[in-house]
């Protein structure tokens, strides 16, 4: 299971002009706040990811300044500063000593939506030392294509050499040995490495479909500057925990208690795929009666992150609501908005995360699940049996038709 990321923020970004002089490219404003929170935030949404590494160079007294020792989320943030450009190969050389046996590398000057977890579980499957994420298709003559052979990387085109085709969106999953094929300082992954690893049939890529964008010209970094935060208003679906994703057996909380509902797992990794928020929001009244405290409760759902990172899917945030009026804690007897049929713990969602609340919708196994959810402005489904991927694949497609 990957638990760091490396981003790559050392670039000079000489094409963006006078802009960059001062400032490093990733903190630029795009929509009003810099580059770089969209990329962290994107991260942060992985609970798996533990560690976010900023590789800086150009200016780095500013990323160090802004972000070193700090926490986004669940995530740390270290800087380590290159002490002369090294280039993208070079900046991960110089850090090898803090980078795990695997991790994720993004290049700070570019936006990529998609399930980034499903890209780590198709290179568990592989002995290739790095996976790229691809761009399925990008029109216009900027960037290079990527020729593959099933999964496998043949070669790389020069940009205009080919008006179509998949693009590399500079993310990848990589493998520690990397390091053993870089020499000499500086050294680019893209112009260096990568064509030694087509050589020896070491490189791998997976095709994605999702909005990409690039800041590194004038003319994509003006349109980033409405499309971007527009794009990430994504709509969520809301999914109640017993009865929905697992048996219900009455006040589950000890792990070999926990079962999952078939096609539960796949169903949540369905919303990761289409760009959908998953969240969890459950009534866990049996921490206000004492039959279980709050860290049973955390403990299970940090195994549920576990389970679900090994299919390449997430869940966003998990709500839950530890109250009851009728409990026997004390701490925990009283009336909450947060727990369903009141709307809450959905509410609470809307306002951490930049939810679309038009396309989002709730899957309850009772009537107080839907209640919640008509109360907070979505709709509300009822799952009874069955596969719940299944069942909630129509509501995904129905409610993307409407959009």
């Amino acid at each position: 299971m990957l638990k760091q990321a490396a981003i790559l923020v050392g670039g000079l970004g000489s094409r963006l002009g006078d802009r960059t002089r001062l400032v490093p490219k990733p903190l630029l404003d795009v929509g009003a706040r810099p580059f770089l929170h969209y990329l962290l935030d994107e991260l942060s949404r992985y609970p798996t990811i533990e560690e976010i590494l900023l590789l800086a160079g150009h200016r780095a007294e500013s990323i160090v300044e802004g972000y070193h020792g700090k926490r986004w989320r669940g995530a740390s943030l270290t800087v380590v500063s290159e002490p002369s450009p090294c280039g993208t190969g070079g900046a991960l050389k110089h850090a090898a000593s803090r980078l795990h046996d695997q991790f994720f590398v993004l290049n700070g000057d570019s936006y990529f939506d998609f399930n980034l977890l499903d890209l780590a579980a198709q290179a568990a499957k592989s002995r290739s030392i790095c996976h790229m994420a691809l761009k399925r298709d990008m029109a216009g003559n900027r960037y290079g294509r990527v020729l593959l052979e099933h999964k496998r990387v043949k070669s790389f085109l020069a940009a205009g050499d080919q008006p179509s085709g998949p693009i590399n969106t500079g993310i990848y999953c990589v493998d520690r040995e990397i390091f053993e094929y870089i020499d000499e300082m500086p050294c680019s992954l893209e112009q260096q490495i990568f064509p030694q690893l087509v050589a020896e049939e070491r490189l791998e890529a997976e095709l994605y479909d999702g909005f990409f964008i690039d800041i590194g010209i004038p003319a994509d970094f003006e349109r980033a500057q409405s499309e971007l935060p527009n794009r990430l208003r994504r709509p969520a679906v809301f999914f109640d925990r017993d009865g929905v994703l697992n048996i219900d057996k009455a006040y589950v909380h000890r792990i070999e208690d926990f079962e999952w509902v078939n096609g539960a797992r796949e169903a949540i990794k369905l919303c990761n795929d289409r760009g959908y928020y998953a969240f969890v929001v459950t009534n866990q009244s049996g921490v206000a009666r004492g039959y279980y405290g709050v860290d049973d409760v955390h403990r299970l759902h940090d195994w549920m992150t576990g389970e679900l990172a090994a299919i390449g899917a997430h869940i966003d945030d998990y709500q839950y609501c530890p109250y009851h009026e009728e409990g026997t804690v004390e701490a925990y007897r009283r009336v909450s908005d947060r727990r369903k049929p009141a709307p809450g713990m959905i509410l609470d969602c809307m306002k951490a995360w930049p939810v679309r609340t038009e396309g989002s919708l709730l899957v309850g196994d009772n009537g107080r699940d839907v209640e919640a959810a008509v109360a907070a402005g979505i709709s509300g489904h009822l799952y009874q049996e069955g596969d719940l991927a299944a069942f909630l694949r129509p509501l995904l497609e129905a409610g993307s038709n409407a959009g």
